[in-house]
């Protein structure tokens, strides 16, 4: 077993319409002039709006920033760190997706400690204090209101770099169920089947523990056995509900025990051709499983064991097969892309592709050793 230390550093507030405690629990944390980082669609739909009316309640003077897209980069948040320090807000709020929460970290870390994104890019690089944060997830993906890093790519190279510090941890993350209902089809989709590969991929990491085990474990129930239950009913809360807290649980497995080669291999795609980060998980995942098996076998027997199809029509095949299998019926229930080809990645690409791919820092963690050979036999049986 490998030496492991284990702290959850945010605390979970879950509940049907526990957005309406937000004032409550921002006010318990000392929040009063606070910058909210929301994308301009939560606007629209009235949630941006809810929570206004909840700081005001208790009192607290709230700034609204939206500048970014989905793949907030390091000039955005540099918007944001201007935008925010005419107001000199003395905490954050995120409220969205994972967007939300990365540029909201990416916000504090230049706001309490100067420089630039790329300053932070590793581990612990914050030398001073950060303000306190809440995040709100909307959507049921990244699980990032569970981690400390921030994902922002370069302006100038496109390269997604993970910024981490304890400091940068959310104090308080406010789940609730109700705010997911309004997702499109095609972010339930990409969002949950994202949230389904950290289950994946951190139950088998060479960094996993006891611990990231557990939560690992617990997240691929959840999301495994609802995911095509908020397809087909989306106005189902308790499913809603499900997948929200697989999706944190899987967050807080990646923060103890960080992700693997499927990620490596999916980040190029989203900086070269701006596949959408769920799409490019999704052509990946089930490949990378049955690249894995070799080293993973018993692993993935576990999960297998525990899905909602498990093996009664296993004819004998690989648990690394029954997963793949498992997996690519989800991405079709999600009408996911099944192959490269299908999302216009030239094969004359797959080695440049490659060569990135094993650059990309998750894929130290995967249980065979990655490289770019690997990467490539990856890339050509998802092409």
């Amino acid at each position: 077993m490998n030496a492991f230390e284990f702290l959850t550093r945010t605390r979970v507030v879950f509940g049907e319409g526990a957005l309406s405690r937000l004032g409550e629990l921002a006010r318990e944390h000392g929040f009063r002039h606070t910058l909210l980082v929301a994308d301009s669609g939560l606007v629209s739909v009235g949630y941006v709006a809810e929570a206004e009316k909840s700081l005001r309640s208790a009192g607290i003077e709230t700034l609204l920033f939206h500048d970014f897209d989905i793949n907030p980069d390091s000039l955005m948040v540099e918007k944001g760190r201007a935008f925010a320090e005419q107001f000199g807000p003395d905490s954050l709020i995120a409220l969205g997706g994972g967007s939300s929460m990365d540029c909201a970290k990416g916000i504090n870390f230049l706001l309490t400690n100067g420089g630039q994104m790329r300053d932070y890019w590793g581990f612990g690089k914050a030398s001073r204090p950060m303000l306190p944060m809440i995040a709100i997830p909307t959507t049921t993906g990244t699980g990032s209101e569970a981690q400390s890093y921030a994902l922002i790519s370069d302006a100038e190279t496109h390269v997604k770099m993970a910024c981490g510090d304890p400091k940068a941890a959310f104090k308080v993350a406010i789940l609730d169920p109700l705010l997911t209902v309004s997702q499109p089809p095609s972010v339930t989709a990409t969002a949950g089947y994202d949230a389904i590969s950290h289950a994946v991929e951190t139950y088998v990491t060479v960094q996993r523990s006891p611990f990231s085990e557990m939560l690992s474990r617990e997240a691929w129930r959840l999301l495994e056995s609802n995911y095509e239950r908020v397809l087909d009913a989306p106005q189902d809360v308790r499913a809603r509900g499900a997948m929200l807290v697989g999706a944190h649980l899987a967050g807080l497995a990646i923060e103890n025990s960080m992700l693997g080669a499927t990620h490596a291999c999916a980040n190029p795609l989203t900086a070269h051709y701006g596949t959408s980060h769920g799409v490019a998980i999704a052509l990946l995942l089930p490949h990378v499983v049955r690249w894995n098996g070799e080293t993973a076998e018993h692993r993935y027997s576990e999960l297998i064991n525990l899905s909602s199809s498990a093996r009664s029509s296993s004819n004998g095949a690989a648990s690394s097969e029954l997963l793949a299998l498992r997996l690519d019926r989800l991405a079709t229930a999600g009408r996911l892309p099944r192959s490269l080809s299908a999302v216009g990645i030239p094969r004359s690409d797959l080695n440049s592709l490659a060569e990135e791919a094993a650059l990309q820092w998750t894929g130290r963690f995967n249980p065979r050793k990655f490289d770019a050979a690997g990467a490539l036999e990856v890339y050509e049986c998802a092409y």
